[in-house]
């Protein structure tokens, strides 16, 4: 069924005239519930509490050691545990959410990203908070698509774009925001309130949803489920996730990275295959046939390789080198912050009157260009000068978060709406844990080259292969590898070698990933507005 056909039948079954489009069918809404801005801040509650737990836990993760007598691989697994969970299952989620609705896959996302919260603060050992993290990323997922699926079906074409700016700003801004929160609640409450917290936001997104949202769904929905497809889909994201997690532990050389990301890569194919089988497919081939679409998704993951990857070693950078506490180094993010809570609704705007093409080419070219001046960062760069080059990135990243978004969810039929949410997030996903893996493994080759050669060239004590392995180690998240044993007088060369070393480090990953947004302006060049955004408030309202 072509687009059209379903916004004939969408205007149909409001009253309107067929082929009018939403501005001449869709009658606006009376009251809250289903008001097209209301229905945005209800959403933007929900996605601001699971779009700050990405980051806001990384801050309790050290205390959560102590307290709980945690090891280092247990720390992990309270991150990866919920971005695997997250990534594995945000399509399928999306598909639920156009099965029985987005309002109650958004309503049960909410209830239980709330409740596994409260159970991770009442948690007493590593364990049941690295099993509560699960659950946390499983309703998150249910959460995420589910929102953009409202959003998609409440605004009509030519307001869509402002909505999802400012969907766009509160993830940004949550994102950014989160290394200031849970130091503020780690430093003067307790790591546990790090997760409290999300009970009553939980609690005010499920009032206001209740009373605000209402379910949209097009005719010709999905009714049956793609069990196989599920399954794998679910493994093949397992495989290539799991893949980018490990790999800086392993080494990009272990045969049991390319095991894991060879058996992704069977999976993608044979779920690809029995796509074409099934009558009423998880995700639909012919979504792709879309150049714009496409070029939107590998967009979203080109800017979340760039963003997510260079963003991991400023934090080690202000953190670790710089001596700065982690509410002082979310304070030094604030211009990047700020710039995308700015620049958000502003690209919404522009997308709506120019189209994406231009503005998603633009944030790329400025997204790059932020990443060339971090490359160039030193220990003695001055806070005026970081400032410049966080801004300019938060001003680049603005338009693609909204754009991309907008050309992936918009030229997707309504009735895959759910489908094409889960996509974009999961892009952002796997390209985040693209860019930490790739950025990192070329930060371990950089410190691996360099540090020798500096450390004897201060004429430091020489290490042994060990030793050497486990300075690498520390030099390449920005810590100087020194002990108690370690003379004083050498503490300060020691530092020294180590921050210069990360700091070359740092330089050629920011390099990278200068070039992979450099690239991506290529890609944006692809797209174009989305070509079933009409279809969005003129769908039938149950």
């Amino acid at each position: 069924m072509t687009s059209q056909t379903t916004v004939d039948k969408a205007d149909k079954a409001q009253g309107g005239r067929p082929g009018a489009g939403p501005s001449a069918s869709a009658a606006p809404a009376k009251g809250l519930r289903g008001h097209p801005w209301l229905t945005l801040f209800a959403v933007a509650i929900g996605v601001m509490m699971v779009a700050l737990d990405g980051t806001i836990v990384a801050i309790a993760n050290p205390v959560i050691a102590d307290k709980l007598h945690a090891s280092f691989a247990d720390v992990q697994w309270i991150t990866n545990a919920y971005f695997l969970a997250l990534a594995v299952t945000l399509i399928t989620a999306g598909k639920l959410g156009d099965r029985f609705g987005h309002r109650q896959t958004f309503l049960i996302g909410v209830v239980g990203f709330a409740a596994a919260s409260g159970a991770i603060g009442l948690s007493d050992s590593v364990t049941l908070v690295i099993t509560f993290r699960v659950f946390q990323g499983l309703f998150g997922a249910l959460l995420m698509p589910a929102a953009l699926g409202l959003l998609r079906a409440t605004f009509p074409a030519e307001k869509l774009n402002m909505a999802i700016g400012i969907w766009g700003m509160v993830i940004g801004a949550s994102t950014a925001g989160g290394p200031i929160v849970g130091g503020l609640l780690v430093e003067h409450v307790s790591w546990q309130s790090v997760f409290f917290i999300n009970v009553p936001v939980g609690l005010i997104a499920l009032v206001l949803g209740l009373v605000i949202l209402k379910d949209h769904r097009a005719q010709n929905a999905p009714r049956s489920f793609d069990i196989l497809g599920i399954a794998l889909l679910s493994a093949a994201m397992f495989c290539l996730v799991w893949a980018l997690i490990k790999a800086p532990e392993w080494g990009w050389g272990d045969a049991k990275v390319w095991l894991f990301l060879g058996g992704s890569v069977l999976a993608f194919v044979v779920f690809a295959f029995w796509e074409t089988k099934v009558k009423e497919p998880l995700i639909p081939l012919g979504l792709f046939k879309s150049v714009p679409l496409s070029a939107g998704t590998v967009l979203m993951v080109m800017m979340a390789i760039a963003f997510m990857g260079g963003l991991f070693f400023v934090t080690f950078y202000l953190q670790n080198v710089l001596g700065k506490s982690p509410v002082e180094s979310g304070l030094h993010l604030l211009p990047l912050t700020g710039m995308m809570i700015v620049g958000s609704p502003l690209a919404g705007a522009l997308i709506t009157k120019a189209g994406p093409r231009i503005p998603l080419a633009g944030g790329m070219v400025l997204t790059a260009v932020a990443m060339f001046g971090m490359s160039t960062l030193e220990t003695d760069t001055s806070s005026l000068v970081m400032s410049i080059w966080f801004a300019l990135l938060g001003l680049g990243l603005a338009p693609v978060m909204v754009g991309a978004t907008e050309v992936i969810v918009g030229n997707a039929p309504m009735e895959l709406s759910g489908v094409a949410g889960g996509l974009q997030q999961a892009a952002m996903q796997i390209g985040g844990s693209l860019g930490t893996a790739v950025l990192g493994a070329v930060m371990a080759s950089k410190v691996d080259s360099d540090l020798p050669g500096n450390w004897t060239g201060a004429k430091l004590p020489p290490l042994t292969e060990a030793q050497l392995d486990k300075a690498s180690e520390a030099v390449q998240v920005g810590v100087p590898p020194v002990t108690k044993e370690t003379p004083a007088e050498l503490v300060p060369q020691i530092s020294k070698v180590a921050h210069d070393t990360f700091m070359s480090g740092m330089g050629l990953a920011c390099l990278v990933a200068a070039g992979v947004a450099a690239v991506a302006v290529l890609v944006a060049l692809l797209t174009k507005r989305g070509a079933n955004a009409e279809a969005g408030a003129g769908a039938a309202h149950i």
